[in-house]
């Protein structure tokens, strides 16, 4: 079965959701070291991360076999995608980078609502009880900076999980959807909205080399997330996925000198205690997932 815990396609699932985890736990580091406004970040990151995939697509020679796969939930995909971006960056500017990925640690807890309602994919035991050790650890560290929340920031924060969320699900359901393709198009939709709303142009030449290894990170990120996502579960896509929060504060701290509180470490711990032993016990088990591939 293909979400056996030792299936080969489930191992990839799991590498590449990690790697998009840790590829992702960066964007803070990207947003706020640069005085661009938010707007601009999301333009030129979107240029730059549209290029890059569309470019990635031209050399594997995929890139007529993505458009022609382009349906419905693919295109779904990608205004989720692009929601979430345009509350993401805003995000990071209104709020700490801590705070962000401490939000984005519900995605388990949105991922799993949705695919249950939606998809009628119950998760097992296990994804329920490290979920649950997972939300622990978000109480944890929200215990240390709850007099210092800044709330348009964190609600922004949450509307981009909720986004992220669905399309694990749309990947889940539909997991002959392409993954670079949305990516790519999720970029360009917010493109004019950007321009409109931001002043791209005026953005100092010394900041677009940033902003260009921002699009390639995202563009990295967003690929494999998908691709992972259509692996696995997605209340396991979404765990995994929050390897970001701790990582975030960690880069926080050593680039940007945001000294997480020590509630954020040991809330962080749990969390990866948390996703450790969900793996060694095989998360992806298919008890009770009637739609698993």
């Amino acid at each position: 079965m293909p979400n056996h815990p030792q299936h080969p396609q489930r191992r990839i699932g799991v590498i590449l959701v990690i790697v998009s985890a840790v590829v992702f736990s960066s964007a803070g580091i990207f947003t706020k070291g640069v005085e661009t406004a938010a707007w601009d970040i999301i333009f030129w990151r979107g240029v730059f991360a549209a290029s890059f995939t569309l470019l990635y697509l031209g050399l594997r020679g995929a890139l007529r076999r993505e458009a022609r796969a382009m349906t419905r939930p693919a295109y779904g995909a990608a205004l989720l995608l692009a929601s979430g971006t345009a509350a993401f960056i805003p995000a990071f500017k209104l709020s700490t980078v801590a705070n962000v990925a401490i939000i984005y640690a519900a995605a388990p807890f949105v991922a799993a609502a949705l695919a249950w309602g939606l998809i009628r994919e119950a998760p097992t035991k296990t994804v329920m009880i490290a979920s649950t050790a997972a939300f622990a650890g978000v109480f944890v560290i929200l215990s240390g900076s709850l007099g210092s929340l800044h709330i348009a920031g964190d609600a922004l924060a949450l509307w981009m999980t909720c986004m992220m969320a669905g399309s694990m699900v749309i990947y889940r359901r539909f997991p002959e959807t392409p993954a670079a393709l949305p990516a790519a198009l999720s970029s360009i939709i917010l493109l004019p909205i950007a321009a409109i709303l931001g002043a791209p142009f005026d953005v100092p030449i010394s900041d677009l080399p940033v902003l260009a290894a921002f699009g390639l990170v995202f563009a990295v990120a967003s690929v494999t997330l998908s691709e992972g996502a259509r692996r696995l579960p997605s209340a396991e896509t979404a765990l995994l996925s929050i390897l970001e929060m701790p990582l975030a504060p960690v880069l926080a701290l050593l680039i940007l000198n945001e000294h997480p509180a020590i509630q954020t470490l040991a809330g962080g711990a749990i969390i990866l205690v948390a996703i450790v032993w969900s793996q060694r016990k095989g998360a992806a088990s298919t008890e009770g997932q009637p739609n698993a591939p």
